[in-house]
């Protein structure tokens, strides 16, 4: 995460620049997958290990139309593990929401499918993109799309198994030499799957380079359902670009949005960018960990929160020794105490 993240970093430690105002902004108007009907094309993507329903709920709160989870193994579910079961948690206030699964057994999935739309879930998405070697060699995460008949059976069986969409957060393959992005979607689409999530990298290429989105063009046109275009969207601007260029239906946010959820108020609605001050930051970290520590409890709430110290604080006055203070902290509160430190600090400075 933290090579991933250094583009996007980077780009926070200048302001902004504000959008341009339009008469018209696509992304603001709703759309649907299959009967489920979102109120504006911005889409919280799924992030391992970050988007429990504390993280989802944060991005509704500050205007993604639709939030999906976390990736949840479909074996952990299978085995009653407590952990991964806690995983499906969906609180009332962020409908609607996606779960996102993984597996390479149709059976398991279906199963899984059933227990996800019990926990709450308008939605069911299948992990066929992840390109970590310890899911691929599961036969799961992206190497499903080197087994399309495999695949293919996955999404019948959870069709089957639910009554809310299913869906399928693809590659463009596990190589980008013999990919068939066009032809796998259509593949899947005629099993069921009721909307395409496409990033159009291949899994070797995990996030090297840049994502090439006349790839996501060539999936939309080989479908007739809506194709939610994720990869290197980080601003407003680059949001209706992909929507215009591609066809695609939305765009789904990812690294973008990590201690940044205000990039999607400005994507949904197109207006100006917000300058966030380090005074806005904290009070964002302060109501974020609250939920944070209700949906993880306290100890692991604290390790969580260390990943989102530094995305909170780029591009804010502060230096190495003041963040590392706040990363090995001990406990939330400690962490917050010594973050309002900072802004008191900050504003005796400037007074």
């Amino acid at each position: 995460m933290k090579k991933r993240m250094q583009s996007v970093l980077v780009s926070r430690r200048s302001p902004p620049a504000p959008s341009a105002p339009t008469e018209r902004w696509p992304l603001a108007e709703p759309f649907s997958i299959g009967a489920l009907r979102l109120e504006n094309r911005v889409v919280q993507a799924p992030l391992a290990g970050i988007a429990n329903w504390a993280y989802r709920r944060q991005s509704r709160r500050h205007g993604a139309g639709f939030t999906v989870s976390e990736m949840v193994a479909s074996m952990g579910l299978h085995h009653a593990n407590r952990r991964t079961h806690d995983m499906l948690a969906v609180v009332a206030d962020e409908h609607p929401v996606g779960i996102q699964l993984f597996g390479s057994d149709p059976a398991v999935m279906a199963e899984a499918a059933r227990a996800a739309a019990h926990a709450g879930a308008d939605l069911i998405d299948i992990n066929m993109g992840c390109p970590v070697p310890k899911i691929c060699k599961t036969g799961a995460g992206a190497a499903l799309l080197d087994d399309l008949e495999r695949a293919a059976d996955i999404v019948s069986a959870m069709v089957r198994a639910v009554d809310v969409p299913v869906t399928v957060k693809m590659r463009r393959g596990m190589r980008a030499g013999d990919a068939r992005p066009g032809e796998a979607a259509r593949r899947l689409v005629a099993a069921g799957a009721a909307g395409i999530f496409f990033h159009p990298r291949a899994a070797v290429e995990r996030y090297d380079g840049r994502a090439d989105h006349r790839i996501t063009a060539e999936v939309v046109a080989a479908v007739d359902v809506p194709v939610i275009a994720s990869g290197d969207i980080t601003t407003p601007a680059e949001a209706r670009a992909v929507l215009e260029e591609s066809g695609c239906a939305a765009v789904a946010i990812g690294r973008a949005a990590l201690g940044n959820p205000w990039v999607f108020g400005p994507m949904a609605s197109g207006g100006a960018a917000l300058d966030v001050s380090l005074a806005d930051a904290v009070e964002e970290i302060r109501h974020f960990a609250d939920d944070v520590r209700a949906a993880l409890g306290e100890r692991r709430a604290c390790a969580y929160m260390r990943k989102f110290y530094p995305w909170y604080l780029t591009g804010h006055d502060v230096t190495v020794v003041e963040r590392e203070a706040i990363v090995t902290a001990s406990t939330l509160e400690d962490a917050i105490e010594r973050l309002d430190r900072l802004v008191q600090g900050r504003a005796a400075v400037a007074a």
